[in-house]
């Protein structure tokens, strides 16, 4: 027993010798930052830019009137910016009825509103008015174009490149005729009945006699000037009467200036012609 007592307290001896010469293992540190924190979902793909931007007051007001469509902003090299801008396609009159803009006109929002107010409150009327037939549709020349005025190159910006312009050619109607309001034959009552609503409406009229650029269609637009100053420079110009040569003059071809049989003849000519025909023949 007593030989059992002493061995066992050299192994605990030598236990605690081992222990101070061979070096425990390092506790484990704890785990940096706690728990993992449940996966957070990736940041979706950024696509605002292909977003249409939020409805404007002029779109919601807009679209009870016309058939339009939202855009995206313009943003073009050379200045081209506009925002807040729409597609045109028709404009919804107070019967229901609908006049198209062929090709759909691509504007701003408050360029495309008053083209609308135009045609809904005086335009169409008019046309039916004084031309004989409904309006089917309004002849797009020219809406939105990144260019300089004119055309040229080097020219200030244009109005069509910030999408604040439109270019009417003619007036489609619905028995199926259609009307230049740049013709001079086009009811001149009509024209001047349009140069003045225009006028009223936009900023800028051009038309022919203005700058040799707009002999065949009409300009408007909303250009922002200094003082609110409005341009208004279109030429009504009196209709084409053909011109009968004197009887007392033969020739066997008709001269250059008498134009086509197609134009009306003055009343006046129709009555010297008239009275040519009884009068006796005269020798020369």
């Amino acid at each position: 027993m007593r030989w059992f007592c002493i061995v066992a307290m050299l192994s605990v001896w030598a236990g605690g010798a081992i222990a101070e010469t061979i070096p425990l293992p390092r506790p484990r540190p704890p785990e940096i930052g706690g728990p993992a924190a449940p996966d957070e979902p990736e940041p979706a793909a950024d696509n605002k830019k292909s977003e249409p931007p939020p409805l404007s007051a002029c779109f919601v007001r807009l679209k009870e009137l016309a058939v339009i469509k939202q855009l995206p902003n313009i943003n073009q090299a050379g200045g081209c910016i506009a925002g807040d801008v729409v597609q045109l396609e028709a404009v919804i009159m107070p019967d229901n009825s609908k006049v198209a803009i062929e090709p759909a006109e691509t504007a701003r929002c408050e360029m495309a509103a008053a083209v609308a107010d135009w045609i809904r409150d005086e335009l169409a009327a008019a046309v039916a008015a004084k031309l004989g037939s409904p309006l089917r549709a309004v002849e797009n020349y020219d809406s939105f174009t990144c260019r300089g005025r004119n055309n040229i190159a080097g020219a200030l910006l244009s109005e069509h490149g910030k999408a604040n312009a439109l270019d009417i050619r003619s007036f489609k109607l619905v028995n199926g005729t259609s009307a230049q309001p740049t013709d001079p034959n086009v009811m001149k009552e009509f024209r001047d009945g349009m140069r003045k609503s225009a006028c009223e409406r936009f900023k800028t009229v051009l038309g022919p006699g203005s700058d040799g650029y707009h002999e065949d269609h009409i300009h408007v637009d909303l250009a922002e000037r200094r003082n609110d100053y409005r341009i208004c420079q279109w030429e009504v110009r009196q209709p084409i009467y053909r011109v009968l040569p004197s009887p007392h003059i033969v020739s066997e071809t008709a001269p250059s200036h008498v134009a086509p049989a197609s134009l009306p003849v003055s009343p006046v000519v129709a009555v010297v012609e008239e009275k040519s025909r009884r009068a006796p023949p005269r020798r020369l």
